[in-house]
């Protein structure tokens, strides 16, 4: 198929695929002790449901969802907790998170599974099934794909199935794609169940001809149209494909359902599959091990496996390794340690030399190098001086966060400058001022709705205290009673009167009082 709709930008890379694409996936060994980490996906962490000292089963629940966007964890084989605990994972910032280590018995024995017939099946229970499976894109997103399959409620027209993966080295789809057509078909079936699209179209990069043959075949007679698309990095990013094959842009700041299309990994329909056509939640996938390692090849793990397990079952690595890296050389990120566990974001563990080291960074020269290949037709210079002197708020000015951070601009830059480290850091910043205020904001309503409840409480003890004065009510006086109340005062203070006038006979009777005498002599006085 010709590119009638060719996105911004973009690189031609060296591809390095045929270092690991050329043998068939191998089957990982079961290790002895797996490290399963609670937050594998976009959203919040799963709940544990077993404790240290708990038995499981492969395929077992052992994380819950907590939320709309989450994912459930299970355990991949059969054995014991041992912990519960903060261990390291693969994370750019290095540090740890809550992670349940199983100690495998080696017997590998699985749950019940429970196949279902989707067409007998209510859509919501079906999404609620897949859910319950832990299923996430595995495209390297991990957005909980049950969210992605209710978009009902949106004008959805039509579903992309994405299997350019145009990241150089990775051959993990690839390979799934020649080997496994079929199974990614039939989950295809059932994302086509639950989201009733008018068209169905299947990307696949051009550089994979056994991949556009193998899928071709699976596709005949279901009226799903695959189309070889150029190979051009980045054009496995989903607005950049959406744009490749339907010509629509994505809103600034949108995402592709606002435009009426959704997309899926081709390695998320296979996963589909096997949930609900096996019973199997995701406990397992297709990584690619290469570069400086002795056998390059595609392994299928089990999650929670270290990588130096699997660079050791792929021969271990080659002299001159100077870092391993979880994903490709363009949006992956360097790990501290390869005992860190796989998860469900993991398609490809690089080895790289020495030769691959950075350049010492050099000042900008305006050469316009980065706006030339930038993808998402933005500013990366802008972005970059403004990022640097910390004004976050011009960044966004210059849609800091439409950038998908692929890496092109870096790629291209003469100085050396690490460009996309820059966008990261912005948007960390941004993500924390965020929070602040968020944290912020809930302190004073929490604090406001205390006022408005001591407020409440004072109001009512003031009504009951109405509601009591009644009761205790002053005696009332009659006009009479308190008129004989002063009579009795008044009688109490006038001075005592004989009750019969004395007659003159009388006092005649009464003895003389004698004459006072008076001193009038000085010396006396």
């Amino acid at each position: 198929m010709s590119l009638l709709f060719p996105f911004h930008g973009g690189l031609k890379t060296a591809r390095h695929k045929t270092v690991s694409n050329q043998h068939a996936i191998k089957s990982s060994a079961l290790p002895d002790r797996l490290t399963v980490p609670l937050r594998q996906h976009i959203g919040a962490i799963a709940k544990p449901l077993v404790k240290a000292g708990d038995p499981v089963l492969k395929g077992q629940m052992i994380g819950q969802p907590d939320g709309y966007i989450s994912a459930a964890i299970h355990a991949p084989t059969s054995g014991v907790v041992a912990t519960i605990d903060n261990r390291p994972i693969a994370h750019p910032s290095g540090l740890p998170d809550w992670c349940i280590t199983i100690n495998s018995d080696g017997k590998d024995r699985w749950i019940e599974r429970e196949p279902v017939d989707y067409h007998n099946l209510h859509r919501s229970a079906l999404r609620n099934t897949l859910r319950n499976a832990g299923l996430v894109g595995l495209g390297g997103a991990g957005f909980p794909s049950a969210v992605k399959l209710n978009a009902n409620d949106r004008q959805l027209d039509t579903l992309i199935l994405n299997g350019a993966e145009c990241e150089p080295w990775i051959s993990c789809d690839d390979r799934l794609m020649r080997e496994r057509a079929k199974a990614i078909i039939a989950g295809l079936d059932i994302m086509v169940y639950l989201l009733e699209p008018h068209e169905v179209l299947i990307g696949i990069e051009d550089d994979k001809p056994d991949a556009i043959a193998a899928m071709e075949q699976a596709c005949a007679g279901t009226g799903y149209q695959v189309h070889a698309i150029p190979t051009l990095y980045p054009s496995g990013s989903v607005k950049q494909l959406v744009k490749l094959l339907t010509g629509r842009e994505t809103p600034i700041n949108g995402l592709p359902v606002d435009v009426g299309v959704q997309c899926f990994n081709v390695a998320t329909a296979y996963t589909v599959h096997r949930a609900i056509d096996h019973g199997e939640p995701v406990i397992s996938r297709i990584v690619t091990v290469t570069g400086h390692i002795n056998h390059p090849a595609n392994l299928e793990a089990l999650i929670g496996t270290p990588f130096a397990n699997l660079v050791e079952q792929c021969g271990g690595y080659r002299d001159g390794v100077d870092q391993l890296i979880m994903g490709g050389p363009m949006m992956g990120f360097a790990l501290h340690s390869d005992e860190v566990p796989m998860t469900k974001a993991t398609n490809c563990i690089l080895a790289t030399g020495a030769e691959t080291q950075k350049h010492a960074v050099m000042p900008c020269i305006r050469c316009g190098a980065c706006t030339d290949v930038c993808p998402a037709n933005l500013l990366p210079q802008q972005l970059y001086w403004h990022a640097r002197a910390k004004a976050f708020d011009k960044t966004q000015d210059y849609h800091l966060f439409s950038c998908i951070e692929c890496g092109c601009c870096s790629a291209v830059c003469p100085s050396h400058i690490p460009l996309v480290q820059y966008y990261r850091y912005a948007k960390n910043e941004i993500w924390a001022q965020e929070k602040e205020k968020q944290k912020a904001n809930l302190a004073r309503q929490r604090h406001e709705a205390r006022q408005q409840r001591l407020e409440r409480e004072r109001l009512a003890r003031e009504a009951r205290l109405r509601q009591k004065a009644p009761r205790t009510k002053p005696a009332v006086k009659s006009e009479k009673s308190g008129n004989l109340d002063v009579e009795a005062t008044v009688a109490r203070t006038k001075p005592t009167q004989p009750t019969k006038p004395l007659s003159s006979s009388s006092m005649a009777h009464r003895p003389a009082i004698p004459e006072t005498v008076v001193n009038n002599d000085p010396q006396d006085s």
